[in-house]
């Protein structure tokens, strides 16, 4: 984000939502699967699992935006997001919302295995004292 391109940019604006949630954003798009490999919300929540670590490992990121659909923002609650503007969309846009979370809640959220979970903590306390040693 920050570059003019992520749609969500406008949003934020529109809606004046706080500096502080806009540090070191990233709008989270679509993921297309190939239908062979639709198998329901466990895949998605693995394939954005895998997705959040990948970013995590590569850029600085702790605030996730998307837009989407009122029955899409129920499904994304479940994994660590919440809305932050029912309605977002100006006239003639139709009926979306804006989201948002964090890296730690959305994480937390889409690890799904003991596994995952120990994992995401691992991530998150090396996250922590990376930030401690930078202070």
């Amino acid at each position: 984000m920050h570059q003019g391109l992520a749609p969500c940019e406008g949003l934020l604006e529109r809606h004046a939502i706080p500096a502080e949630l806009r540090q070191q954003s990233w709008e989270v798009g679509r993921l297309v699967l190939a239908p062979r490999f639709r198998s329901g919300p466990e895949s998605l929540k693995r394939c954005l699992y895998l997705t959040l670590v990948h970013l995590i490992d590569h850029t600085d990121v702790e605030n996730l935006f998307a837009s989407c659909t009122p029955v899409l923002s129920r499904l994304y609650r479940r994994f660590g997001f919440t809305v932050l503007v029912r309605d977002a969309g100006g006239d003639g846009e139709g009926s979306f919302h804006l989201i948002h979370g964090t890296v730690p809640d959305v994480l937390r959220a889409l690890a799904g295995t003991p596994q995952e979970s120990e994992e995401a903590e691992d991530i998150l306390e090396l996250r922590r004292a990376v930030g401690a040693l930078a202070c």
